[in-house]
């Protein structure tokens, strides 16, 4: 077997993305190009590494087993680089962070901006998942750190708080739920909503929760941000659901009542998790010290 690093890199990026074409496009790599790395490697090996199909790939029992040591192989590889990095003075490197739609919107751009300003030299891949998601990737060591609602089992991950917030309704003041103070989110579902684009995080949530009600989510228009949100329901497009400082910051310039959900879930303490088993390299315990502190 003739692997290098950008094979294992590649087929980590395929088997995170569930796609040839999306993991090609992670590696920085054409399709073609992609594509031949894969035979090439599963010709080497002399097994299926993937299965394809119209959906995607899946991994073969072989291919389980390669991500697995390819995982462990770039992750050394990493901290080697910035081991070497510290002799040229600073911190090095690449961290990933996986967050819910919440943390990402509201709390993160803050200290990732003072942290990004104070480190140079580190990146930071963020990337959207649900919390439930965010959890099983970090477990896995897809991820370095990971933001995730408090309400979730972490299992045996590390966990540092992080920051609070919940989730209130958001309505015209002309709207007939403008009068109300309090309601669940089951009284919600009878009227058109104004949300968040379907691959968002907290609009996948939300959905779920709409289905354990036995009733669909009426997503009349799906946005990109919390504020444009709020601008629609301003307007009288329909009613939101958005995080409690989004709504009081949007309700001082928009025509906004804001609700109270009475939903247990609707109270989002954020936490921070990283794997409990892993010594964190030096510019991640760097960040999760930032975002500890900020």
């Amino acid at each position: 077997m003739r692997f290098d690093l950008t094979d294992l890199r590649l087929f980590r990026d395929v088997a995170d993305a569930g796609s040839i074409t999306a993991g090609a496009e992670r590696s920085a790599l054409a399709l073609a190009a992609a594509s031949t790395r894969i035979r090439q490697m599963e010709a080497d090996l002399g097994a299926a590494l993937l299965t394809r199909s119209r959906a995607g790939v899946a991994l073969t029992p072989a291919g389980h087993t390669l991500l697995k040591h390819a995982r462990l192989v770039l992750s050394q590889t990493a901290r080697m680089r910035e081991d070497l990095a510290a002799f040229a003075g600073g911190l090095s490197g690449e961290v990933r962070l996986l967050a819910n739609t919440n943390a990402l919107t509201e709390f993160l751009p803050e200290p990732l901006s003072l942290f990004l300003a104070a480190h140079p030299q580190v990146n930071v891949d963020l990337e959207e998942r649900l919390s439930d998601e965010i959890v099983g990737l970090i477990a896995e060591g897809v991820g370095d750190i990971g933001i995730v609602a408090g309400t979730v089992d972490v299992g045996r991950l590390q966990t540092y708080p992080f920051r609070s917030d919940r989730f209130v309704v958001v309505a015209a003041q002309n709207h007939p739920l403008a009068a109300r103070s309090r309601m669940a989110f089951a009284e919600v579902l009878d009227f058109d909503i104004v949300g968040l684009e379907r691959s968002s995080s907290l609009q996948r949530f939300l959905t779920g929760k709409a289905a354990r009600e036995g009733r669909p989510l009426k997503a009349r228009i799906q946005l990109r941000s919390f504020d444009a949100v709020c601008r629609l329901v301003a307007a009288g497009v329909g009613v939101g659901v958005v995080p409690q400082t989004t709504a009081h910051r949007a309700a001082q310039t928009m025509a906004l009542a804001v609700i109270e959900l009475t939903d247990d879930w609707a109270l989002r303490e954020l936490t921070i998790v990283v794997r409990a088993d892993e010594v964190l390299r030096p510019y991640a315990q760097a960040l999760v010290e930032s975002l500890r502190a900020g």
